[in-house]
Order: structure tokens, then sequence, then C-alpha cells
């Protein structure tokens, strides 16, 4: 398969992550989708405008996803942000070794190790929400009163 295909799928699969997290997310979920969302923005405007600026811009926009989303682990104590967080933190220290081995993110390891992140982040996303919204769900059946 192509490597563009493989890029578009990651994109549309990641984007109705975020948006399913903007829909059906609490507060802890659309704040994760925001992220997730800007580090995308960011990740494909800076490829775009300056392909040799894209490492080091990914480095950094990966790193501060990771921080972000610690904070907002902890806040909401969300154990599946804790996932999108881990995921953020291995696409970081991903950037991170390729930065000082100064070996080209055009490689197949990398390639392959970025996606594996890109969906894992999509799908602890996507399985939050659902979890979060089917538990939003059942609190909703328990407080409803019995037909009469």
């Amino acid at each position: 398969m192509s490597p563009l295909y493989i890029f578009i799928a990651l994109m549309v699969f990641s984007l109705v992550g975020v948006l399913f997290a903007f829909w059906k997310g609490a507060a802890a979920e659309r704040t994760a989708a925001l992220v997730v969302m800007a580090n995308m923005a960011i990740s494909i405007a800076v490829n775009w405008a300056s392909p040799d600026l894209a490492a080091t811009v990914a480095f950094a926009s990966d790193g501060l996803s990771a921080l972000i989303l610690l904070i907002v682990t902890v806040r909401y104590g969300a154990p599946w942000m804790g996932g999108v967080m881990l995921f953020y933190a291995a696409q970081f220290s991903l950037h991170s070794f390729y930065l000082v081995t100064a070996r080209p993110d055009t490689d197949y390891l990398h390639a392959l190790i970025n996606n594996i992140n890109s969906a894992g982040i999509s799908w602890c996303l996507i399985i939050g929400v659902a979890v979060t919204a089917r538990r939003r769900w059942r609190l909703a059946q328990r407080v409803r009163p019995p037909p009469t």
C-alpha cells in the first residue's frame, strides 16, 4: 500500500476519533481531542510549510502534547487518557532518538512506529469516549424513574 494511502487512512481515523470525542465525550475527552487535533494540525502545517523543520517541531509538539495530557489525566483521573499520554511520550521518544542519532526520519522503522503510535492514540481516544458515554448512559438509566 502506498504511504500516501496509509497517511490519509490514519488522518481520517484520527479525525473520526476526535469528532467522536467532541460529540459523545465529557470535558476530559474533549480536552484530549483538542490536544490531538492541535497536534495533527501543527504536524500537517509544518510538513507543508517547512519540511526541514518538521522533525524538530514534531519533537516539541509531541512532548508538549504528552505534558498537557499528563496534566489532564491527573486532573480528571481517566485511565484511558494515560494511554494516550503514553503513546505521545513514545512518539516524543521516537523523535528524540532520531534527532540525537541524526538518522533520517524517512526509514521504515520510523514510519512503522509512528503509524502504530498514531493508531494507538486514536484507539485510546475512541475507547475512552465509548466507555465514558456508556457510563453516563448507565447512570442516567439508574436515575430515571421507572415507568408507571
